[in-house]
This record gives structure tokens, sequence and C-alpha cells, in this order.
């Protein structure tokens, strides 16, 4: 595992970085790491969101299974209605 060594961080960005690390109930070396992992994706974190992606793209370009267009929700309350 890297050891990442930091230096001239701002009092108050450090001051808040070990109130949130108090907080959490963790050191300050944890707390990083853990902002760390929420900002930066790691490649398999983009692949996994790539994959996401073209799911979701695949389902766009699906033909719907019915015709529309759909009728809004006034005009299919007022269909219930007359019935």
């Amino acid at each position: 595992m890297a050891t990442l060594y930091v230096e001239n961080v701002p009092d108050d960005l450090y001051e808040a970085l070990r109130r949130q690390a108090k907080k959490d109930r963790m050191s300050i070396a944890a707390e990083v790491i853990e902002v760390l992992e929420r900002a930066i994706p790691t490649k398999a974190e983009l692949e996994k969101r790539a994959k996401f992606m073209r799911e979701i793209r695949k389902f766009q370009r699906r033909k719907p299974l019915t015709p529309g267009p759909f009728p809004s929700t006034e005009e299919m309350l007022r269909e219930d209605r007359e019935r």
C-alpha cells in the first residue's frame, strides 16, 4: 500500500478535517482516505459507471411495448369519471 504525505495544508482545512474525523470516530489518516475514496473514482468505479450507462442507453433505444402517445393523467381521470 502506498504512503502519501501532504505538506502545507491550510490550518482551517486541517481543523475541518480533524473535526470531521473526530465526529466519525476515525483517525485523520482514515478520514483523508475516506474523503479521497468519495471524491476520486478508481478505474474499477469508472468501468462500473460506464457499464451502467451502456445499460441505460440500451433501455433508451428499446421500442415501447405499446404505441404512444399516451393520455395525460387529467385525460385518464376524466375518462374514469365519465364511466
